[in-house]
């Protein structure tokens, strides 16, 4: 499904939140409008409701599944509201990842250069390389 191999003994919701770009969340939205039950194992699915389900995950917005659950809200190129999933995702991330580089934004520069980019602090984690330490002078006798 969606081009990944997944479990058939799995439940439905949590064998689609196995994709990468669908969170259990959205797995359960989906669900809920192909009328399928959550609960039920992938294994034992009808073709037809694994075709609503294929249906439902390529073009979320015919389902009515609400705008907030998407991930890709707003995109710059388009404008409208996508979900992407898989390597299209990853694809996109790195691309916008790679466009904050070249705009020279502050977002960017820490991409860079391997900084943290989401506000944690740096002082004591996120070390690289053999700098463990703070060494201080020697002070002289």
């Amino acid at each position: 499904m969606a081009g990944v191999d997944l479990d058939g003994t799995i439940s439905t919701a949590y064998a689609l939140s196995r994709i990468e770009g669908i969170g259990i969340q959205l797995a359960h939205a989906i669900l809920r409008r192909a009328n399928v039950k959550p609960g039920t194992r992938l294994g034992f699915l009808a073709d037809a409701d694994i075709e609503k389900i294929e249906a439902a995950i390529r073009d979320p917005g015919k389902y009515d599944i609400p705008e907030w659950l998407l991930n890709r809200r707003k995109d710059t190129e388009t404008g409208g509201n996508l979900h992407l999933i898989g390597s299209d995702l990853e694809l996109r991330t790195k691309s916008d990842i790679d466009h904050m580089k070249d705009m020279r934004s502050w977002l960017g520069y820490r991409h860079s250069y391997g900084l943290r980019a989401r506000g944690q602090r740096t002082r004591t984690t996120g070390r690289k390389g053999k700098a463990v330490g703070v060494r201080k002078k020697r002070r002289p006798i």
